[in-house]
């Protein structure tokens, strides 16, 4: 078979294969231009010399063919009868357009319905306790959090702070040490020459921690005034510049311990003849 392409006249051979593939459009392999080749499509070429081929005019109905050439044979399907459905001749036929069928799907729909509604109803209680779970140590460590924050409120308390302490008693820990030097009392104190350093004093404090809890060694200020009670002199010691003992200083003060406290300090003259401990 042939065909034309309408935009250079070329003429190619193809074959029912062809056609097929691309329902008739093909592409020109000279111009390649696209075109419809059943348009001139035709079993033998006119003589040569030709222009253009004859182009096929539609048909106004789809023509009929009749010439057959092959028909395959159809294997006859096989029809099983049960026998509780064959119908003895001799027994009156029976009526039953009174009968309802239900299908398969509707009888066992209501099974499924109710062993899905089992199963939602057990899915939430055996999915709830790891939830449940998961709250609980939360709740935990939020209560964590906020008992570190409000520590010293809850260690000053006698209530709460005598609960902590057994049950550090118990546990073998200790309670941070909570600072209150409002409840730290001097007891006794003395001031002399120091004697192996000139130009210095020796003081001597005796103090004792009134609080329930344990409290870290105080900041000490020491004032030093003469006979019209203008100050001097005034000092500020950290706990670590009287105290050289780390295991000392790390323990605290225990609740009703004295504590006897040296400090060296310049003499600032005669004119010193008061002074005056302070707490911080």
């Amino acid at each position: 078979m042939y065909t034309q392409c309408p935009e250079c006249l070329s003429v190619f051979s193809l074959d029912a294969h062809t056609i097929a593939q691309a329902h008739g459009h093909v592409l020109c392999g000279h111009c390649g231009a696209s075109f419809d080749s059943i348009a001139t499509l035709t079993d033998q070429l006119p003589p040569e010399p030709f222009q253009e081929l004859a182009v096929n005019e539609p048909a106004f109905e789809p023509p009929e063919i009749d010439l057959v050439v092959y028909r395959p044979r159809l294997a006859p399907q096989a029809v099983v009868i049960a026998p509780e459905h064959v119908v003895d001749e001799n027994e009156s036929s029976e009526d039953f357009s009174q009968l309802v069928f239900s299908p398969r799907f509707a009888r066992e729909k209501p099974a499924r319905g109710s062993a899905r509604a089992e199963k939602k109803s057990r899915e939430p209680g055996e999915r709830r306790w790891p939830w449940v779970v998961v709250g609980v140590l939360l709740a935990l460590l939020l209560g964590i959090q906020l008992a570190w924050a409000e520590r010293d409120v809850l260690i000053r308390d006698p209530t709460t702070g005598g609960w902590l302490r057994g049950a550090c008693g118990t546990l073998g820990c200790r309670l941070p040490l909570i600072a209150a030097p409002e409840q730290i009392e001097l007891v006794a104190s003395n001031v002399q020459a120091h004697p192996s350093v000139a130009g210095a004093l020796m003081i001597s404090a005796s103090v004792r921690n009134d609080a329930i809890f344990a409290q870290p060694y105080p900041v000490l200020t020491i004032t030093l005034s003469n006979a019209q009670g203008q100050r001097l002199s005034m000092r500020r010691l950290q706990p670590h510049e009287y105290l050289d003992d780390r295991a000392v200083l790390a323990r605290g003060l225990a609740p009703g311990e004295n504590a006897v406290l040296l400090l060296e300090v310049q003499d600032p003259g005669d004119q010193a003849v008061a002074f005056e401990f302070g707490f911080e």
